[in-house]
């Protein structure tokens, strides 16, 4: 019994791991086409820093979440 919660517990952490890089990596694709339409179509005006900066909250917290549960 205790034996199936260990691995239970393990699955789990590893499921919230994997979904954190998979966060990572589109926030880093998305936020890369982003500024880029930005810096072609209106350089003038800098507007993709405000996508970045809110999705990289959530993506800070996501993380805190996944390190705290690998932590117990």
């Amino acid at each position: 019994m205790k034996n199936q919660k260990s691995e239970q517990t393990a699955l789990t952490k590893a499921k919230e791991k994997v979904e954190f890089r998979i966060h990572l990596i589109n926030y880093i694709v998305v936020n890369t086409i982003i500024a880029i339409i930005n810096l072609t179509l209106t350089p003038e005006k800098l507007w993709f820093q405000w996508p970045l900066l809110g999705w990289g909250i959530g993506l800070i917290i996501h993380g805190l979440k996944a390190n705290s549960q690998s932590d117990s």
